[in-house]
């Protein structure tokens, strides 16, 4: 019999959870399993994710598959790690100092990366709220432009006339008369 550990889903439709399970390779994606490793529920951000360490040191050292997705989880989490090093003959006592150290490193981290998107999300927003102020004020100036009447044109008096113009005026009237 071929074990993998892989996800089962859980929870209704548009709303998936999932549990990391032990699972005879031949049984269907949410059918028949041996063994509960942990939860998975990637609808969180960050994602989610419970595991039994134990447990799943236990399955990976029987030969356990896990699927391509549960690798990627079981190596973010540092089960990969610890098996590796239990393979490779490290005392129990050395793979739980390296551990630690790596999970601190880890932990530092994922902590900048939730700081990295909190600072995005800000950044985000602060630019779409003075995009939309910029398009509130060019729409109010259109309206002002829309709602303010045309200049009315005064008529030019006759005495306020350029003294050219007046000279020209009499010349034109002596040429068409001439004809």
């Amino acid at each position: 019999m071929s074990v993998k550990l892989r996800l089962r889903r859980q929870g209704r439709k548009g709303h998936p959870y999932f549990h990391i399970v032990a699972a005879d390779a031949r049984s269907p994606r949410d059918g028949k399993f041996i063994e509960t490793v942990g939860s998975y529920d990637a609808t969180r951000i960050p994602a989610e994710i419970r595991i039994d360490h134990e447990v799943a040191l236990k399955w990976l050292r029987q030969g356990a598959q896990p699927t391509d997705t549960v690798s990627a989880i079981l190596k973010y989490t540092g089960i990969n790690f610890k098996h590796h090093l239990l393979k490779k003959g490290v005392s129990p006592e050395e793979v739980q100092l390296a551990y630690e150290k790596w999970a601190k490193e880890s932990q530092d981290r994922i902590e900048a990366k939730k700081k990295g998107l909190t600072d995005n999300k800000a950044a985000a927003l602060q630019a779409q709220r003075e995009q939309e102020a910029r398009q509130r004020k060019e729409k109010a100036e259109k309206i002002i432009i829309k709602n303010t009447p045309p200049p009315v044109e005064v008529p030019v008096a006759e005495a306020e006339t350029p003294a050219e113009v007046v000279e020209e005026t009499p010349t034109a009237a002596t040429e068409n008369s001439a004809e």
